[in-house]
């Protein structure tokens, strides 16, 4: 049985392996394919070693670094703003909703959960924002639509308060005489940590990723995100690539010096590159918060 057991998870760990390498591989081939040449790729195609090394995408990205500089700059700020102040929402949201004495939790619950099934709409979405909150051409528009809100978070965080924090801690803070928010930040937080890393990761990832909120309500282009920004960059190259079999020689021979595929390789990498630094310090707290979070609903 001991033999057994040992040959089933050694044939666990390979297969994981194996799908842990066949992760790897796009992300591989997304940074070789960035610093190859772009004739190279034309005639060679993807491998995972650049057969002619190249810095020409990078080296026309740097070419707008002030613009990419300013966009980052952007990006840090609501990822860091906008993860902050969700979490704060979320968390008393969640908080109050877990409370077996709040009036009309059960309603209040149910209204979070509607959120999930029901929206409404992106012209009514749009038509708020920007005629009574004014928010088009702003930072906020960058952070609000975002913040306001996610219900999957939040019954995710009611449901870790329910399961995870003991009843007979809080109540033992009420008999010494704490009050609500007292309880809440000096018992309820500190014994939080895996939920609040693993709604924080997922609010980053998204803020960080969210190109749909500077297309919508984004048209000055001192504002836009590292998202939008390059995604304007490469609108701009097919552009001029498609414009090339259509104009002159001129057109053709200024797309032809833009290395078009190397450049979307990329701006890719750059996109993604923050993340994939930043989740394994997170990967564990990701895991115990959505396991914890999700034993009943």
């Amino acid at each position: 049985m001991y033999k057994a057991d040992r040959i089933t998870q050694w044939v666990s760990h390979i297969f994981l392996l194996i799908l842990t390498v066949s992760c790897l591989i796009p992300f591989i081939i997304l940074i070789s394919s960035s610093l190859t040449s772009e004739e190279s790729l034309l005639i060679d195609g993807y491998s995972f070693i650049p057969k002619e090394f190249s810095l020409a995408a990078y080296n026309y990205l740097l070419n707008n670094f002030e613009s990419i500089g300013r966009a980052y700059g952007i990006t840090v700020f609501i990822t860091v703003f906008g993860t902050t102040a969700s979490l704060a929402i979320t968390s008393l949201l969640a908080y109050a909703i877990s409370r077996r004495d709040l009036p009309y939790r059960n309603l209040f619950a149910f209204i979070v959960f509607f959120t999930l099934l029901f929206n409404g709409g992106l012209v009514p979405t749009y038509l708020v924002y920007t005629e009574i909150f004014h928010m088009k051409n702003t930072i906020w528009a960058l952070i609000v639509p975002g913040l306001l809100m996610n219900g999957f978070n939040v019954l995710l965080m009611r449901t870790f308060f329910i399961t995870s924090i003991p009843e007979p801690v809080i109540e033992s803070a009420r008999i010494d005489g704490a009050g609500e928010f007292r309880t809440f930040f000096s018992i309820v937080l500190p014994l939080s940590l895996p939920i609040l890393a693993t709604i924080g990761l997922l609010q980053t990832i998204n803020y960080w990723n969210d190109w749909f909120n500077g297309l919508v309500y984004i048209t000055d282009p001192s504002l836009f995100s590292i998202q939008n920004l390059l995604n304007r960059m490469l609108q701009d190259i097919q552009f001029l690539s498609s414009s090339g079999n259509n104009f002159g020689s001129n057109a053709s021979s200024t797309s032809a010096s833009i290395p078009t595929t190397a450049v979307q390789m990329a701006i890719a990498v750059i996109g993604v590159l923050p993340i994939l630094v930043a989740y394994p310090f997170f990967q564990k707290y990701l895991v115990k918060g959505i396991a914890i979070g999700a034993v009943k609903g």
